[in-house]
């Protein structure tokens, strides 16, 4: 999960790299807190995806999620 401090952090090097450049330690930094921010984006995006649901010609409803992304039903 990224909190606020997360993004902050990220926020706070990319203006530090636009100004005067990061040591290592930062870039390192600066890469695994993105990694960490793009798979939560994914995650979510999965998730949301994934409770789209749809209304066919006929009426009956399509279950996307239960369709094409592996959600079981319950």
């Amino acid at each position: 999960m990224i909190t606020q401090e997360m993004i902050d952090r990220i926020n706070e090097l990319y203006h530090k790299s636009q100004d005067q450049g990061l040591t290592e330690d930062e870039k390192r930094e600066q890469q695994e807190l993105r990694k960490k921010y793009i798979q939560a984006i994914r995650v979510n995006m999965r998730s949301n995806l994934n409770n789209i649901s749809i209304q066919e010609k006929d009426g009956s409803i399509t279950d996307l999620g239960k369709k094409f992304g592996g959600v079981k039903e319950v």
